[in-house]
């Protein structure tokens, strides 16, 4: 790949409030809701149209499960919730209870969205360092959210949560981890190969590389290799991620030229805030970026396609981020 190659720069992770995105936010707390079936203005609300079923036994243990267990489901409602060994892809991790009854009495009614989103801010995000042992990366891939009764459970006075952790993808989709998250690297990095949805002229979450896509994922790189005595300047970072970058371009597309294929070649890099917490790990991305730098076009295909090249788009692309 020529060295004079387009570049782009990735945006940044910007949860540093956790939970705040109400895209982000709405993604997650119906799906943690627990609820057999749900009706967004109806369900979430607390009124009586399409309402909230009871939970199956297996969920009934998972909303009650206590700090340190680790809960997955597949269903959109999250009807099948149950608890997994955390050493399994599993989608929240428990790390407190929290009791309600102080702030709601019996005859309160079940809390709006924005006031389960506060409850989120104030009752969770405190106790997530005493768990892990140490910091939360803020732009990591890690997010505090919380596991909320259904309205059925509130009305018969149910006002136990369960805050815990999560990985939710640009999109607001709720990605699987594996491992305790004490353990996991936070760093906010997609394995290569991985293609991220184009939602408006921005990036949404991982799908297939053959529909429209924002970026491609094609390396993942760890900054100590180079940097080892210490946080490396995000100019120092540029500079080595320049080179190590395209290198990896090269590898990964078996040395095509990505400015023939109307592709540019970007990195992401990490904040003071993220080395301190052991977050290192940087991914090299491809993409085909709109004329005005506003943000990026669809692509369709990898670029590991050698049977034919990506098709970029000059149209302003519609949303079709995951989510």
């Amino acid at each position: 790949m020529p060295p004079d190659a387009p570049r782009f720069r990735p945006p940044l992770n910007t949860l540093s409030t956790r939970v705040v995105m109400a895209g982000v936010f709405l993604g997650a707390i119906l799906a943690l809701a627990l609820s057999v079936t749900f009706s967004w203005s109806d369900s979430l609300a607390g009124g009586a149209g399409g309402g909230e079923g009871k939970l199956n036994a297996a969920a009934e243990e998972a909303f009650h499960a206590p700090p340190g267990n680790c809960l997955t489901w597949s269903a959109p409602d999250a009807s099948d919730a149950h608890k997994v060994a955390c050493t399994q892809p599993h989608l929240f991790e428990v790390t407190s209870m929290i009791d309600l009854g102080a702030q709601f009495n019996a005859e309160a009614p079940f809390p709006s969205l924005d006031q389960w989103q506060q409850i989120a801010q104030d009752k969770c995000n405190g106790d997530v360092r005493p768990y892990l042992g140490h910091a939360l990366d803020p732009y990591g891939r890690l997010t505090t959210n919380l596991l909320r009764p259904t309205a059925e459970q509130w009305d018969e006075g149910d006002r136990q949560l369960r805050c815990g952790l999560q990985w939710s993808g640009p999109g607001g989709g709720l990605q699987p981890t594996t491992g305790a998250a004490k353990d996991q690297d936070q760093s906010m990095v997609w394995a290569p190969g991985t293609c991220l949805a184009l939602a408006g002229k921005g990036i949404g979450d991982p799908t297939d590389c053959s529909r429209p896509h924002s970026y491609e994922i094609i390396a993942t790189l760890d900054l100590t290799t180079k940097f080892k005595d210490g946080y490396p300047s995000l100019k120092d970072q540029d500079t080595w991620l320049d080179t190590a970058c395209a290198d990896a371009a090269k590898t990964y597309t078996g040395g095509a030229d990505l400015g023939q294929k109307k592709l540019n070649l970007g990195w992401d890099r990490r904040e003071q805030e993220s080395w301190d917490v052991g977050s290192t790990k940087v991914n090299c991305e491809v993409a085909a970026t709109l004329p005005d730098k506003s943000g990026f076009q669809a692509v369709t295909g990898s670029v590991k396609d050698t049977s034919k090249a990506p098709a970029s788009s000059s149209a302003p692309p519609s949303s079709t981020g995951g989510g």
